[in-house]
């Protein structure tokens, strides 16, 4: 008989394949924002995704109720995430000290990477900028975790407004987002036109690699039957390691753009080996960076230890 769990989880192309041993999984496939409201609130499910600030805010006040796997089943580059209004004259990211810069939440998973590039690698002090909070598209869009900002940070909500709106009419000299705001003209200018130019020089200086979402198991699921730990973890590398050899297939094509096994070899030799990789280790420079961000813009009650979230069960393995 094999263990009964539930996961939920958006339809990625790296977790279709899995095939846990020993377990029978039923896969819920909603999107991000689903997962994550029904998770937190009610714990619908034993297995899920869930956005990492929450899952670090969380940790930090105590015990979450979970534990995480070093899974990581969404990432993206931030420096995409900058968008300036219209007649903009900010030309670099000192320049944004002294405006009003949007967000959708000061606790999002990109906003904290975004604002730690700021800080770390631009000088910039967040506490010379004014900070208005709203939805991207739709108006009404709060915080959904406890705030300790730092002295001299505040965040002015505008329930009422939108990014989107607000960049229109001059409201807001830039936001940071990660889903993409739009005008009357379309798509707003970025702070970083070469993104990925800008983006690929960063991963190779500092070997962070933005984590989004982590993987967590509910704590009951996980103290009846530890297994399911190193088991789940090992089917995800499995079915990531699927997923990556069908990208690098020239012979057919398994997304509908083009050169994806060119651009899949890119980021190998960028990475030099896996440009996805799962586990503590391989990742310590990115989680260790996102835990110090979390810190210090007050969205965690304290630093959070990177070993202290993760199942101490996929940290090492055996070797004959």
């Amino acid at each position: 008989m094999k263990l009964p769990l539930s996961l939920a989880i958006n339809a990625y192309d790296h977790a279709r394949d899995l095939a846990p041993e020993g377990i029978e999984l039923t896969v819920l496939n909603l999107s991000v924002e689903e997962i994550f409201f029904r998770f937190t609130n009610y714990r619908e499910w034993q297995v899920s995704e869930m956005s990492f600030a929450k899952a670090v805010a969380l940790f930090s006040q105590g015990d979450p109720g979970f534990v995480a796997i070093p899974v990581f089943p969404s990432r993206v580059f931030r420096h995409s995430a900058f968008y300036l209004g219209k007649n903009s004259k900010i030309t670099k990211p000192k320049d944004l000290e002294g405006k009003r810069v949007g967000i959708p939440e000061w606790a999002q998973t990109a906003g904290i990477y975004a604002r730690g590039l700021l800080q770390h690698e631009h000088g910039v002090d967040l506490r010379r900028i004014q900070w208005l909070q709203a939805g991207v598209h739709q108006p009404g869009r709060v915080e959904k975790v406890a705030l300790k900002l730092p002295a001299g940070v505040s965040v002015a909500a505008k329930p009422g407004g939108t990014l989107s709106g607000m960049l229109e009419n001059g409201e807001l000299d830039a936001a940071i987002t990660a889903r993409e705001p739009k005008g009357a003209g379309g798509l707003f200018p970025r702070l970083f036109p070469d993104y990925q130019a800008v983006e690929l020089d960063y991963w190779k200086r500092t070997r962070i690699f933005p984590i989004m979402h982590v993987v967590v198991i509910r704590k009951d699921a996980y103290e009846r039957d530890r297994w399911i730990a190193m088991n789940l973890y090992r089917a995800f590398e499995e079915a990531k390691r699927r997923s990556a050899e069908r990208l690098k297939e020239i012979s057919a094509s398994h997304v509908p753009v083009p050169w994806i096994a060119d651009q899949a070899q890119r980021a190998a030799d960028a990475a030099g080996g896996d440009p996805w990789p799962y586990g503590v280790e391989p990742n310590r420079a990115t989680l260790e960076a996102f835990t110090q961000y979390a810190f210090e813009q007050g969205v965690c009650q304290r630093k959070v230890g990177v070993d202290e979230m993760f199942a101490p069960e996929t940290a090492a393995s055996y070797k004959i």
